[in-house]
C-alpha cells in the first residue's frame, strides 16, 4: 500500500473536461497527490498535447475514465450505439498511450442505468465488443480495467465475481477490473473478500465513501480495504472518485441530489489526509 500512487478525478470539480481545464494538473500536485484521473466526456474536447505538457510540467502521472451513456453501448442491439463505444474506447486508448496512463477504465460493457432487457444477448454482445477493444489496447501497452457497478445503474456487472467472469470471457491479459469502494459497499457481501478474489488483476481502485463523499467519514470499512489490498500487494493507483451537483448532467446521471463536502478542494483534501494515513497504517511494516 506504501507504494500506491494516490490520485483525484476530474469530476470533483468540473464535467465535461476540456483543454481548457489542463491546470487541474497543477492544482492537484499542489494539493499533494500523485494522478490526475481525467473523465472523457468527450474526446474531442481534450488533446494529448495538452494534457501531456501540462502533466509533464506539474509532475503529474494520469489516468483515463470513460463514460458511457446510451449512445456509447457495447451490449445494445442496435449497431450504432456498439460502434460508437467501439470508437471511443479506441480513442481513450490512444489518448492514454499518449499521456502515459496505465489503462482506460470504467464501466465500458454497456450503458449506464439504462432499463433491463435481455441480459444474456446483452452479455454476449458486450464480450463481443470488448475482445477487439481489449486487442487494441494490448497492442498500445494499455490495459482496460472494467467496473463493476451497483444493481441501481446496470444489471450485468455488479459484483467482482461477476467481472471477473466477463474478463475470462474476453480472454485477454490486457483486461482486469476497476472496483469502486461505494459499489463495493452496496453489492458484495465481504468488501475484503471481494478484493482478495482480483488478485492481480485488480487494475485501479476508485476510494469512495458510502455517500459519494470524502473517504473516512462514513461507514466503509476501510480497514478490511487496506488490509486486503496490502495481503494482494496491491501497489497500484488509487483514486478518489467523487461528484459536485453545481455539474448537472453529472449530479443527473448518478442520483446526486446535495453537496457532499463544502467544495471540491475539501473533499479531495480530506480524502487525501485520510488515504495517506490508512494506508501507511495497514502497509506490512
Amino acid at each position: 500500500m506504501n507504494g500506491s500512487p494516490i490520485g483525484a478525478c476530474t469530476w470533483i470539480w468540473v464535467s465535461p473536461f476540456r483543454d481548457a481545464h489542463a491546470s487541474l494538473a497543477a492544482h492537484v500536485r499542489e494539493l499533494g497527490f500523485d494522478v490526475l484521473e481525467v473523465c472523457i466526456d468527450e474526446l474531442g474536447h481534450v488533446s494529448a498535447e495538452a494534457l501531456r505538457a501540462a502533466g509533464e510540467a506539474a509532475g503529474i502521472v494520469y489516468s483515463v475514465c470513460g463514460a458511457f451513456g446510451p449512445d456509447r453501448d457495447l451490449a445494445s442491439g442496435e449497431p450504432e450505439p456498439r460502434a460508437n463505444a467501439l470508437e471511443y474506447l479506441r480513442g481513450c486508448v490512444d489518448l492514454a498511450a499518449a499521456v502515459g496512463a496505465p489503462h482506460v477504465c470504467g464501466p465500458m460493457y454497456s450503458a449506464v442505468g439504462k432499463d433491463r432487457g435481455d441480459v444474456d444477448a446483452e452479455r454476449r454482445r458486450s464480450v463481443e465488443g470488448l475482445k477487439p477493444a481489449a486487442d487494441y489496447a494490448g497492442e498500445r501497452g494499455v490495459r482496460l480495467a472494467i467496473e463493476p457497478l451497483n444493481r441501481y445503474e446496470t444489471d450485468l456487472v455488479n459484483t467482482a465475481e461477476q467481472g471477473l467472469e466477463l474478463c475470462d470471457d474476453i480472454g485477454s491479459p490486457a483486461v482486469g477490473l476497476l472496483l469502486d469502494t461505494y459499489h463495493l459497499n452496496i453489492e458484495e457481501k465481504s468488501v475484503s473478500e471481494a478484493i482478495r478474489l482480483c488478485g492481480d488483476r485488480l487494475f485501479h481502485l476508485h476510494a469512495c465513501e458510502n455517500d459519494r463523499g470524502t473517504p473516512g467519514t462514513g461507514h466503509v470499512p476501510w480497514t478490511e480495504v487496506f488490509a486486503a489490498l496490502a495481503d494482494i500487494g496491491y501497489d497500484r493507483q488509487i483514486v478518489i472518485e467523487s461528484f459536485t451537483p453545481a455539474v448537472q448532467a453529472i449530479a443527473r446521471a448518478v442520483s446526486l441530489w446535495r453537496p457532499l463536502d463544502a467544495s471540491g478542494d475539501a473533499l479531495a483534501l480530506g480524502g487525501l489526509r485520510f488515504l495517506r494515513e490508512a494506508g501507511s497504517l495497514a502497509s506490512p511494516a
